[in-house]
Formats: structure tokens, C-alpha cells, sequence
């Protein structure tokens, strides 16, 4: 297991986690997950205070050993290059025929230096490997090995701004999920472009994906297209699944 990149409580703290304290104090329920006036709603805004202000902030998910590693099937969108699919993004079909060569992360809002992160780029940062458990919100569970930049290394890298308090994170399949500063700081949030030893499928998110290993898996946002840093939540409604589903 490959780790070269950690951050310590204090960095955390300097690029804006100081700022949760504000998502507790009344006359800050913009800045907490949505509630939509529903009961089940408000209760997912006390799991996420109560997460919060009692769990340890970087505690790790479990990691296994490469015998553990097991089938992963793919769920939702599999190819947004296919013409019939919904899906379908003809820029991400570009950069698939492409091999990726000119596909970019685009990292822009709070950060003093936003721009466009090649797949090169991003391949030559500090990079981390971990075999973890994918827990998805349909019942199952599979275990594979990730490679990739943590999230955190890159924000720090664009100059994330000290009032930075949400991640939002954008794909080609028009999927939109969002994570705090803690989250998103997290030594085994990270950017994968790597799955089981090789380049990570399409079927999987390639070129680029977001592992968030600490919540269910529909917040691991596969075919990333473009980040977005916040001081506010970004409110897309009420789309099913709870907005915070730590684990």
C-alpha cells in the first residue's frame, strides 16, 4: 500500500475545516445540507451535526489485502461515448477516442489558482493506493484496489481559500454530489485513475474518478468533468438519497 501524501489536522484546519464550527451556529442552515421541509430530511441534517461535532474527522475506512479484492460490478451509466444512452456526452466520446490525451479536471470557485488538470498531471502528484469497500446504496458490497492524487493534494495545489466549505463535484453524465471540507480532505479521498493494477474503465468512471471512501458509494462521482469550491450548499433538490450518508 503506497502512501505519499498525508495531511495533518492543522493544514485541514488552515484551508477552512474551522469553518464546520459556523455550519452549527444559528443562522447558518444555508450552509447545512437541505431538508425540503421533510421530516426524514431534518434528520439527515442531525446525522451529519451529530457525525460531525462527535466522530473522529479522519478516522480510516478499513483496507484489505490484495486476496480480498473481489468482482465489482458496474451500476448506472456505463459508456456516456453511446449515442442511445441518456448519458450521452459527445465531449466525453472525443476524449475517449482520444485515449484521454486532452481531457482535463477543470478546478474553479474558491481557489486562487483555478485551471484545467491533464490526466498526466494529475498521474505525476503524490499518489496513493488503497484496497477498500465499496458499500453501494443498493445492497451490495465489492472490494477493490484504487490509485490515485488525493483530492486534498490537488485543492491545496489550486489554492483552495480559507471560507471554502463544500466540494461540488460535476460529470460528463450530468451527475452532480458534493462533500464537505472534512471529506474532501480526507487522506483516502482521492482522484483514481487507477483500478486493480491498471488504467480505470470506463465502465468505472475513466478517465477519472472521485473515491470517497468514508460515505455510501453514490458519492464516489465517476467521469469527473469539473470541481467547484463553495462557501454555500448547492441546493439540486430532492434527489432520492440523503445528502450526507457517512459510513
Amino acid at each position: 500500500m503506497k502512501k505519499n501524501y498525508l495531511f495533518t489536522r492543522r493544514q485541514i484546519i488552515l484551508t477552512g475545516l474551522s469553518g464546520i464550527g459556523g455550519l452549527l451556529l444559528p443562522g447558518c442552515s444555508k450552509k447545512l445540507p437541505p431538508t425540503y421541509g421533510n421530516i426524514l430530511r431534518m434528520g439527515d441534517v442531525l446525522t451529519y451535526v451529530v457525525h460531525r461535532t462527535l466522530l473522529p474527522g479522519q478516522s480510516m475506512a478499513r483496507e484489505y489485502q490484495h486476496s480480498d479484492i473481489s468482482s465489482f460490478p458496474a451500476t448506472g451509466t456505463t459508456n456516456p461515448a453511446d449515442e442511445t444512452s441518456k448519458y450521452y456526452s459527445e465531449a466525453w466520446g472525443k476524449f475517449h477516442h482520444g485515449e484521454f490525451a486532452n481531457w482535463g479536471l477543470s478546478i474553479e470557485g474558491l481557489v486562487a489558482r483555478p485551471g484545467s488538470y491533464s490526466l498526466a498531471t494529475l498521474q505525476s502528484f503524490p499518489n496513493r493506493t488503497q484496497i477498500t469497500r465499496h458499500t453501494c446504496e443498493e445492497g451490495w458490497t465489492a472490494i477493490a484496489e484504487w490509485t490515485g492524487v488525493p483530492l486534498g493534494y490537488v485543492l491545496q495545489q489550486a489554492g483552495i481559500q480559507p471560507n471554502a466549505r463544500f466540494v461540488n463535484c460535476y460529470a460528463y453524465d450530468d451527475y452532480m454530489e458534493s462533500i464537505d471540507m472534512l471529506d474532501a480532505f480526507h487522506p483516502q479521498t482521492i482522484l483514481a485513475y487507477g483500478m486493480n493494477g491498471r488504467n480505470l474503465p470506463v465502465q468505472h468512471g475513466a478517465p477519472v474518478r472521485l473515491r470517497v471512501e468514508k460515505q455510501i458509494g453514490y458519492k464516489s462521482v465517476k467521469y469527473l468533468k469539473r470541481i467547484v469550491v463553495t462557501d454555500e450548499f448547492v441546493d439540486v433538490g430532492d434527489t432520492g438519497w440523503s445528502w450526507y450518508n457517512g459510513i
